[in-house]
């Protein structure tokens, strides 16, 4: 018998785990089983459905605050079907919510943080338990001047592409422990970020330039990604098109980075022959010091997700 999982707050991120995490669990029931385009992180295999496994959810809870929101929620788990039809929605009960949970994954917004945690019964809701946070700019001092001191705080910084189960989420690293319930919540954790792309594990000191990098990343792809397909339209192309050779030639050039021993400077000398079109568009780029403006951009970008979260500085 697995734990129960409880997302406080599902929004789209807690939609995206949940649904990532059932995908994955019918995926290891099913009679041939479909494997990962490539192995997202070591010692995250999928357990045969037979192997009896404490650091995966058996049971899922929900929490909203509108009626309508819990009927989005009904139809989207719905149509999962499976475990799907299982979650539990809660309307305006994370306490409750809480105290039938294992792990419990706060997906509020950081201003929500301080309310939630600190509502009549909480404290005692999150006695032992495992309290993953999600949110931006909201530090794990900050967390655990909230919760009681046996309540495990851990950090994670997923990113968009997890809709798809392919994101990039930074966990904060665990404290040093030799108990067997440290490793069995490392593997709690591993499995479910696992579930929806990527999941690494980081000191926390790390976390704004994550935020910046991998969280607002999706952002700054998309403006390279636009500004291909524009260049494919001045030159005649049809947009839908322009636009998907775009996307695909991003992806696959992702991937390939993705590789064991791979770099991206390994990639890019190889497309590049002499007196070809690619060192003349590369020459191009350089003169626009595209290089520079996508790293000043991550850098901004950290330091202002540095502020998130924090008491407004005057």
């Amino acid at each position: 018998m697995g734990y129960t999982l409880c997302v406080i707050g599902c929004g789209t991120m807690g939609i995206a785990i949940i649904s990532g995490v059932i995908a994955s669990l019918q995926s290891r029931d099913a009679p041939y089983p479909v494997p990962k385009w490539e192995s997202h992180t070591p010692g995250t295999s999928t357990p045969t459905a037979d192997t009896p496994d404490p650091s995966l959810p058996s049971l899922f809870i929900a929490t909203v605050t509108r009626p309508d929101s819990a009927k989005k929620l009904q139809e989207t788990f719905r149509g999962l079907g499976g475990l799907g039809l299982s979650v539990q929605i809660v309307i305006g009960q994370n306490v409750a919510a809480v105290q039938q949970a294992d792990v419990v994954i706060l997906c509020c917004k950081p201003n929500q943080a301080y309310t939630i945690l600190k509502e009549n019964g909480m404290q005692e809701a999150l006695v032992g338990k495992l309290l993953i946070s999600i949110l931006a700019g909201v530090t794990i001092a900050q967390l655990r001047d909230l919760v009681p001191p046996t309540t495990k705080v851990v950090r994670a910084m997923p990113n968009t592409p997890c809709r798809i189960r392919e994101g990039m989420t930074v966990v904060s690293n665990l404290p040093p422990s030799d108990t067997e319930d440290a490793e069995v919540d490392r593997s709690i954790i591993l499995k479910i970020f696992s579930s929806i792309g990527r999941c690494r594990f980081l000191d926390e000191k790390h976390f704004d330039a994550c935020t910046a990098l991998s969280g607002s990343g999706p952002a700054f792809a998309c403006i390279f990604l636009e500004a291909m397909a524009d260049g494919g339209v001045m030159m005649g192309l049809p947009r839908a098109e322009a636009l998907e050779l775009a996307a695909q030639t991003l992806q696959g050039a992702a991937r390939m980075a993705l590789q064991a021993g791979a770099h991206p400077a390994q990639i890019k000398d190889s497309v590049t022959t002499p007196g070809g079109c690619t060192i003349a568009g590369l020459l191009a780029m350089e003169d626009g010091k595209v290089r520079s403006t996508i790293a000043r951009a991550i850098q901004i970008a950290t330091e202002r997700a540095s502020e998130l979260g924090q008491p407004n500085r005057k």
